[in-house]
């Protein structure tokens, strides 16, 4: 397969990153299940489904942690019967994994954690068209708009603060404001990343490179404690170690959850909007040459189920994407924060931030 330069470029930018149809069968039998949705609080589902007696198998590759999302495909089998055999990885391998394996990828459907990955995986050809059904779910904005892949759940980056320290009134209203000298020795970043560098690349469509770059600089002069990932920032905030820290705003809610409202940590949206309001969706596609087309299209269609959604909501306190499922406790709605209007196809340029991080030195 023939593989474009800024495919290339994603490929050799996951691997530095990781560095640091079925036979016939009998007719089928409507079976009605009973399927205990594990939300907050516990709700009984009725899911009508249609299983044939070999209801068949699927792959998917994952870049969602199996701690997310092993509990919402363990209730697909549950429910359809099929099989599903799941390889999981961070978004970045696993797409790279999918452009080295090209037409020959066993994957019936790769689940990502960010736009990025699926937008390069769109890129080189290996998704397959998705029926309209399964697109006119969601709205426009958290989908592919050439119909190639599909959101299946969102989530918002946002400031997570120490309450002891400071209230929403001392904060800035746009992300820009934190290369301020007021926040040396007060920061925390996760530059590995793989939401950071979402957001960072939202900053280079919205700002362009230059405005990025003094802004990462900016950051940088102010010595922000480097962390691997978003929980351990939001653990540090809580515990008084910094007091400001960018992440995703449902890591916060596991903590509230095992701690309790005395946790010393909360999020702030940015009311400015920008870079610093990125709302990233989770998303799923199908690949063209999977051996499993209709259970693939069943496994979308059960992951935008009432049933899926509201597991999403409650388990994971992330946004659902498909109307009629509320947004999880404590959280304002999609349709009240001033997030940034950004096509998330224009989010797979890993390639070019990955760059930028480098030579500023955020990267090594």
């Amino acid at each position: 397969m023939r593989i474009s330069r800024r495919l290339a470029g994603f490929l050799c930018a996951a691997l530095a990153l990781a560095a640091c149809a079925p036979a016939a069968t009998p007719t089928p039998q409507i079976i009605r299940e009973t399927v205990e949705v594990p939300v907050e609080v516990t709700r009984i589902a009725e899911v009508p489904v249609e299983r044939p007696a070999d209801p068949g198998s699927l792959v998917v590759y994952s870049g969602r942690s199996e701690s997310l999302v092993g509990p919402v495909i363990s209730q697909f089998t549950e429910a359809t019967g099929i099989q599903v055999d799941v390889r999981y990885g961070s978004t970045s391998e696993i797409a790279a994994t999918l452009l080295e394996e090209g037409a020959s990828s066993p994957a019936d459907v790769f689940f990502a954690q960010d736009p990025g990955g699926l937008g390069a995986v769109a890129d080189a050809g290996l998704f397959a068209l998705l029926p309209e059904d399964i697109l006119a779910r969601v709205p426009a904005e958290y989908r592919s708009p050439d119909g190639l892949w599909v959101g299946i759940s969102a989530r918002a980056r946002v400031v997570v603060y120490n309450t002891d320290a400071l209230s929403p009134d001392d904060l800035p209203a746009d992300i820009w404001d934190f290369t301020d000298s007021q926040w040396a020795g007060r920061l925390g970043w996760a530059p590995t990343n793989g939401s950071f560098h979402a957001m960072v690349t939202a900053m280079r469509v919205a700002w362009g490179d230059e405005r990025t770059r003094a802004w990462l600089e900016g950051i940088q002069a102010n010595n922000p404690v480097v962390f691997e990932g978003n929980a351990p920032i939001v653990e540090a905030v809580g515990a008084g170690e910094i007091e400001v820290g960018f992440v995703n705003h449902y890591y916060l809610y596991r903590f509230l959850k095992e701690q309790g409202e005395g946790f010393k940590a909360r999020n702030y949206f940015l009311p400015g909007g920008g870079p610093g309001s990125l709302v990233m969706v989770a998303g799923a596609g199908r690949l063209a040459n999977g051996p499993n087309a209709a259970n693939a299209h069943r496994f979308l269609e059960f992951m935008l189920s009432t049933v899926a959604q509201q597991y999403f909501a409650g388990q994971t306190y992330e946004y659902p994407l498909v109307a009629g499922v509320n947004t999880p406790a404590g959280l304002p709605p999609l349709s009240d924060l001033n997030r940034l209007d950004i096509d998330m196809t224009a989010l797979a340029d890993l390639r070019g931030t990955t760059q930028l991080l480098g030579e500023v030195g955020v990267l090594p």
